[in-house]
């Protein structure tokens, strides 16, 4: 019998959708709207975050229906984890896709959905509605924080 968790013993391919769903810490990181530069492909996070996330829970607040509002919202796939690569260096699909483990902070790990936040990794407080500001002046609002989530408690935990 496998007593490993389904993240340490299963490939994204193999995951159920529940399974699948799991796997988001509720960091709220990807919901971060970006900047593309054209001609090199560099990508910048913001703190201005999707209309329709939450800033508390760091989660949508339409999930299902979010399309409606966001015609553009990316879906993360098991095909095409691997190819975005916005996807922030302590998020769960990120992690599993590459073989590596969750973080102690994960709710899968912990067991508890708040440790993402109290471990400093989610958008919790840091962010501003895309609805609250003029979007011409996005690039105000570039940020490094989403790429080093994190760093100051692994380096605590080394």
């Amino acid at each position: 019998m496998n007593d490993l968790p389904f993240w340490k013993s299963k490939t994204l391919a193999e995951m159920t959708v529940a399974e699948w769903e799991s796997l988001c810490d509720g960091c709220g990181l990807c919901c971060l709207n970006k900047i593309e530069e054209w001609d090199s492909g560099d990508i910048y996070f913001t703190s201005v975050s999707c209309k329709l996330l939450d800033g508390q829970s760091c989660r949508c607040s339409s999930y299902e229906n979010r399309w409606e509002f966001v015609p553009d919202c990316v879906q993360l796939t098991k095909e095409n984890v691997p190819d975005i690569a916005w996807l922030p260096p302590t998020c769960g699909y990120r992690l599993v896709g590459e073989g590596r483990d969750l973080y102690w902070w994960h709710p899968l790990v912990s067991g508890d959905p708040e440790t993402v936040h109290a471990a400093g990794i989610s958008a919790r407080g840091r962010t501003i509605s895309e609805s609250e500001i003029d979007i011409d002046d996005l690039e105000d609002y570039v940020v490094d924080w989403p790429l080093t989530v994190g760093e100051e408690k692994d380096d605590e935990k080394a």
